[in-house]
């Protein structure tokens, strides 16, 4: 990707494709949209959701008698991936030094993996993993339903971020792509300490 690999030339043509103003990416997603969810990749958005939802958390397990580590483990764990995030993905911009695509901010560089895109996947997806044993009662038919339409959500909103990314010139897709698969490891860390917990 930075050196003309194999798939910088299929990154570029993609961009072009999304990012052009009468392609398939300004008829699926135009301007303004994309603008809006580019922006629920900022921490100043997707910080205070997964502070309320691990506020609440906590708040709940205190009401329901929990012992102090199931009260108190799963929030800081969450928090820990979520302050993973910025320590891993500046070292990876800085490494790959990647220039941007064209856009309002080509001048620069060090744009893979994106910060935004891996924010949002890590303070989303945390969130919906520290809801997920809410409802107490999964076998529920309406609680099984109303989990999958959450995880829908949440897998559709980073998708609308990282093509918000994409369409505003402030990514190439595989700066996203990257950020989406670190993501996936810090969630998936998140998600065994989780599961151990509550056993």
């Amino acid at each position: 990707m930075a050196a003309h690999g194999p798939l910088r030339p299929l990154d570029e043509r993609l961009d072009r494709a999304l990012t052009a103003p009468s392609g398939p990416g300004a008829t699926l997603l135009p301007s303004s949209a994309a603008e809006f969810f580019a922006d629920l990749g900022n921490m100043t958005v997707a910080l205070p959701v997964l502070a309320a939802v691990v506020g609440w958390v906590a708040w709940r397990e205190r009401g329901a008698g929990a012992t102090a580590a199931r009260r108190w483990l799963p929030p800081l764990a969450a928090a820990v991936a979520m302050a993973a995030v910025p320590a891993l993905v500046a070292p990876a911009k800085a490494l790959v030094d990647r220039p941007g695509p064209p856009g309002p901010l080509a001048d620069g560089s060090g744009f893979y993996p994106s910060g935004h895109a891996a924010t949002a996947a890590v303070a989303y997806g945390a969130a919906l993993l520290l809801l997920r044993p809410y409802p107490r009662r999964p076998q529920h038919s309406r609680h099984r339903a109303l989990r999958r339409a959450l995880v829908a959500l949440v897998a559709l909103l980073n998708l609308a971020v990282g093509a918000g990314l994409v369409r505003r010139g402030y990514h190439w897709p595989l700066d996203v792509v990257g950020s989406w698969c670190l993501s996936g490891c810090l969630l998936g860390a998140l998600w065994l300490v989780l599961r151990r917990t509550r056993r």
